[in-house]
């Protein structure tokens, strides 16, 4: 790994430290890195992502900004909904909710469809509800929950668009509790890691349910449908999904070590290719990427000049730990350099962003970094600023008499 300044025709400077003395006195709180990917994987999915958990850097994506039909998986929005209402406390995982005619007629054995075979009439706990949501794929118990948390399906389901606006799903809009076909339905791949990934750091508390590979109720078993559970990857979560219109798709995490992935992938042919593409996806995201941390909050990365401050320079900080998810040994011709348009002009105050830290390989897309002033440089007073600019002709001066060549001998 190596650094440099960058040159333009306003005065940049760059004077890294060693990356030695930073590495290994990182803080908790990290700095979400943009894509980092090298694309020379292709998968069968029309739509896919592979995010890290931790430092929100893209592996890969495939068409992952495209509107495309949840199904199933817009059930995690539905858990999302339950587990927010749990951890504020107005709800519990005892409170009983009724089993409507509509939710048995629409999701329950009558439908036809993926159901949790909650009896007409009947009530059910919150926490079997949602086991029937994450497990069984109860369509009969997202509608349930739906009717007992809003009054009906449609305030729940306008509900959940307006929650996942403010988590960050920039992209979906949602009609129904269940993922049921419907035109005016829709998320894309980016959005549900995104939800993924709100879920397993909002609600550790509940996240296990995500594990569970079989719940029975009213004397039914069934068996969770997401394949990487039994495989020995480290998957623990998250949703399946499936519909004649959308194909088979699957959003699922898995954690190795202290690295986590999150992956979405829709539109495969068959439960088998499902299968299949999700395992190559995971333990090809696992083997060919790392988290690699690099600085510290707070650590001067370089100093850049300040004109007519107290302070002839002021150090440029990160105002987060860097942590990015790289290619294997994509480090070993990393370069970084700071760029910043210079002298800056005092006074400047500390944490103005002022410089851009950039990393460049040949194994991933350019990043960059607002680097913060670590430090406020106030302005000279007037007799300062006329000694500065005195101390400048002066050395001017003697500069140029000592660049002249003496003159010739006669």
């Amino acid at each position: 790994m190596s650094f440099a300044p960058e040159t333009s025709p306003a005065r940049r400077r760059s004077l890294f430290p060693s990356l030695a003395l930073l590495v290994g006195v990182l803080a908790s709180a990290v700095a979400v890195a943009p894509p980092a990917r090298a694309q020379t994987f292709e998968t069968k999915a029309p739509f896919a992502i592979l995010l890290d958990a931790q430092t929100g850097s893209v592996m890969f994506e495939k068409n992952a900004d495209e509107q495309m039909a949840p199904s199933s998986m817009s059930k995690l929005m539905t858990a999302y909904m339950v587990f927010e209402r749990l951890k504020d406390g107005s709800l519990s995982l005892t409170d009983q909710l009724p089993v409507s005619e509509n939710a048995w007629r629409t999701g329950g054995s009558a439908s036809g469809g993926s159901t949790m075979f909650l009896p007409l009439n009947s009530t059910a706990s919150v926490e079997d509800l949602l086991r029937g949501i994450i497990i069984q794929s109860g369509n009969d118990a997202c509608i349930v929950i739906a009717e007992g948390l809003a009054g009906d399906e449609d305030a729940f389901s306008r509900a959940m668009t307006r929650k996942s606006r403010e988590i960050g799903l920039t992209a979906s809009n949602f009609v129904n509790s269940t993922g049921l076909p419907n035109p005016e339905h829709y998320t894309t791949a980016r959005d549900l890691a995104t939800l993924a990934r709100a879920i397993i750091n909002n609600f550790p508390e509940y996240y296990h349910y995500y594990s569970e590979t079989e719940f029975t109720h009213n004397g039914i078993t069934q068996h969770n449908r997401n394949p990487l559970l039994y495989r020995n990857i480290g998957a623990d979560g998250l949703k399946t999904g499936h519909t004649a219109a959308a194909g088979y798709g699957l959003t699922a995490s898995a954690k190795q070590g202290n690295r986590r992935v999150i992956m979405v992938v829709n539109g495969l042919a068959s439960i088998k290719e499902r299968s299949e593409e999700a395992e190559r996806l995971m333990s090809w995201a696992f083997r060919n990427f790392e988290n690699v941390e690099l600085f510290d909050a707070g650590v001067p990365l370089s100093q850049a000049e300040v004109w007519m401050g107290d302070r002839k320079t002021v150090p440029l900080v990160l105002n987060q730990r860097l942590q990015i998810t790289l290619p294997r040994n994509a480090t070993r011709e990393m370069t970084m350099k700071v760029v910043y348009d210079g002298p800056l002009s005092a006074p400047v105050e500390k944490g103005t962003p002022v410089a851009t830290l950039y990393l460049e390989s040949p194994e991933m897309v350019t990043m960059s970094f607002p680097l913060l002033a670590g430090e406020s440089v106030d302005k000279l007073g007037w007799a300062g600023r006329f000694g500065r600019t005195l101390t400048m002709m002066f050395d001017r001066m003697i500069g140029k008499v000592f660049s002249e060549p003496a003159p010739e001998a006669s």
